[in-house]
């Protein structure tokens, strides 16, 4: 065997060793049997290239990273993609939107076929009207987000401690190429706002956004204050409105909104403030050890923003949409997270403590008062899994036990 043939194979073995099984793979395959094309959008290295060329290795790939293949778009879109009628995975679309009316095309011309086209955005393409009005119909999104505790706990990452798994977050490069997070977010960050935040919206004084950033930190796991967030930031409430959507669109951050029974009647008006990524809001709020994590006053926001991750990775990865919202009303009761599901809505709490005492179930108990039909209720934790009046008490390592 040559030198070459060696190393290939040493790099492969290399790679199976250390790839992660994606719980969307499934979803994935079964939605390139059913429609024409398939999204995957999500942050940057989140693994969106990484799982579409997996699944689907047989199909041409293009990156729109290539300047090159921009130009070849610009310059005539129905010549390139008359190349691919097969089909093929294009990525990093949201670079060459206007390619996607003559995708449409494309389809239609091919009424019967399935799986022709996976596309993969670093952008929320279902917050652009144009773009998810072009493909109505004829694509299916699943949004990846980076690795969520449950797929990390199949590989030898799933023993790293609460604060660790905090402080690295989920993106993928992190573990694959064993990259601090100290060193790693940083240079994400910069990435993202000298390239994808002039993309999406042309802002001047990117160092103003930058604080922006570090003052949404700040504000983890705290209903939206939007004229305390711009009156800290230096800019006005319009402003801040504007950057929350490229928060949303880029998916840095979100929003989680208020629990209604009756519409127009919300308890509590304002959403709550999370990020897409732990490790991201880490590195945003400085720490760099896990005892930074450990001693920080945002500990526990930070705690409850990993598990409402891991129940919204849950959905996303089966192709649904968030069904999640939290509740509180005008005298202090209040849920940390409700699934609305279609039979009930299930009240979730969630507290950093290893020691389980009856003020954590005082909510849920108040919730069950005035909602009786509750058949389950969870309280997540990081103590050892109980049970208690009909409330599964779980320890944070069981999440994936909460069906959502």
């Amino acid at each position: 065997m040559s030198n070459t043939e060696s190393d290939s194979v040493f790099d492969k073995n290399k790679y199976l060793c250390i790839m992660i099984q994606r719980d969307a793979s499934t979803k994935i395959k079964q939605l390139a049997k059913k429609f024409p094309a398939v999204g995957l959008l999500g942050p940057r290295q989140s693994g969106k290239t990484t799982l579409a060329k997996e699944l689907f290795p047989k199909k041409p790939y293009v990156s729109f990273e290539n300047q090159d293949n921009i130009l070849l778009v610009t310059k005539d879109p129905r010549a390139f993609l008359d190349q691919y009628k097969t089909g093929a995975i294009f990525d990093e679309i949201q670079r060459v939107p206007q390619l996607l009316s003559y995708l449409q095309g494309v389809i239609d011309d091919q009424p019967n076929k399935v799986g022709l086209f996976i596309i993969t955005g670093s952008q929320n393409l279902l917050l652009l009207e144009s773009i998810s009005q072009t493909l109505a119909g004829r694509i299916a999104f699943i949004h990846l987000l980076p690795f969520s505790f449950t797929e990390l706990a199949s590989s030898k990452h799933g023993t790293q401690s609460l604060n660790k798994l905090i402080l690295n977050g989920g993106y993928p490069r992190l573990y694959d190429r064993k990259i601090k997070p100290v060193d790693f977010y940083p240079n994400y960050l910069l990435t993202y706002v000298e390239r994808d935040v002039r993309q999406i919206k042309n802002i001047t004084n990117l160092a103003m956004f930058q604080r922006f950033l570090k003052v949404c930190a700040s504000r983890v796991g705290q209903e939206v204050n939007y004229t305390s967030i711009g009156n800290d930031t230096g800019v006005d409430q319009k402003t801040v409105l504007s950057w929350f959507g490229i928060l949303e669109a880029s998916f840095i951050a979100f929003r989680l909104q208020p629990f209604y029974n009756n519409l127009g009647k919300r308890l509590t008006q304002m959403p709550k403030l999370y990020f897409y990524d732990t490790g991201l809001c880490c590195s945003l709020l400085e720490l760099e050890t896990e005892s930074h994590v450990n001693t920080h006053p945002l500990r526990g926001a930070l705690f409850e923003n990993l598990i409402i991750l891991e129940l919204l990775k849950a959905r996303f990865n089966n192709g649904q949409r968030s069904n999640l919202f939290y509740w509180r009303d005008r005298t202090g009761n209040e849920i940390d997270v409700l699934l609305d599901q279609s039979a009930q809505v299930v009240p979730i709490e969630i507290k950093t403590s290893a020691t389980f005492t009856t003020d954590y179930v005082k909510g849920i108990n108040y919730w069950k008062k005035i909602n009786p039909n509750v058949k389950k209720a969870f309280v997540v934790f990081t103590g050892k899994t109980a049970s208690l009046d009909k409330i599964s008490i779980l320890n944070w390592k069981e999440i994936a036990f909460i069906k959502n």
